[in-house]
């Protein structure tokens, strides 16, 4: 987990190492054993995380989509 709290790097961090970080932020929070203030850092990273996953997530499905479209775009002029 990194020790950043903040919105820097997310958009470099990869899918999986986002995913696995939301876990964590999400089984820490769990435990109740944070200061408010900890907590409050830890959520807001995990809202930058899950951003920047559905961010992901969303490019991956354009890509997808594109790739079908010349797919069917190669059988129709067959």
């Amino acid at each position: 987990m990194t020790s950043q709290m903040d919105d820097t790097g997310v958009g470099e961090v990869s899918f999986g190492e986002a995913i696995a970080e939301l876990e964590e932020i999400v089984k820490v929070l769990e435990s109740g054993n944070l200061e408010l203030e900890e907590s409050i850092e830890k959520y807001e990273r995990g809202v930058a995380l899950l951003r920047a996953c559905q961010a992901k997530l969303a490019d991956a499905q354009q890509r997808v989509t594109m790739l079908v479209g010349q797919i069917e775009s190669q059988d129709d002029a067959d």
